[in-house]
């Protein structure tokens, strides 16, 4: 009986793998594929695009906390896509959410497109530039309650500043 069991234990316990065990994320999920106004090959992105840039926009990648040169920025402007120059965000409502990422309490609207990533094991709201489709960041419902509540959690490298006139 002793014999039986063991193997039966050892059997279970390496089939309870979850999805943190897994040595490839799984690829964004959406409820839709989109066809974005600008449509360029991954050798064009390659091309236009710095490094850093390519990585986040176009493989969904992230900065590290702390490094952009956005979260400094103070003055009035609008915050627009690296890959495109779509507006996505104007400075009145970027705030310093204290994560190391600029912050926004609101996308300027019908500039960010959205869909679901289980990357990391639980559900999330993605964001993407409307018009390239390019990975921005994700959305939280932990920002300031005084306003949205919302909190746009965008990678440095995705975004370009464009100071007002």
């Amino acid at each position: 009986m002793k014999r039986l069991i063991l193997p039966l234990v050892i059997a279970l316990l390496l089939g309870c793998r979850g999805n943190s065990q897994n040595k490839t994320a799984p690829e964004v999920s959406s409820s839709k594929e989109t066809a974005y106004e600008v449509q360029k090959t991954d050798a064009e992105w390659r091309s236009e695009l710095t490094d850093m840039e390519y990585y986040i926009l176009r493989k969904a990648g992230t900065e590290n906390p702390g490094t952009s040169e956005l979260l400094r920025i103070k003055e009035k402007g609008t915050y627009v896509c690296a890959g495109c120059g779509h507006p996505l965000f104007k400075s009145e409502h970027k705030f310093d959410s204290g994560t190391g990422w600029p912050s926004f309490d609101r996308e300027i609207e019908g500039n960010v497109d959205y869909s679901v990533d289980y990357n990391i094991g639980y559900k999330r709201t993605e964001e993407h530039c409307a018009r390239c489709g390019g990975h921005l960041g994700h959305v939280f419902e932990d920002g300031p309650r005084e306003t949205t509540g919302l909190r746009h959690c965008i990678n440095g490298a995705a975004l370009d500043f464009v100071p007002e006139q």
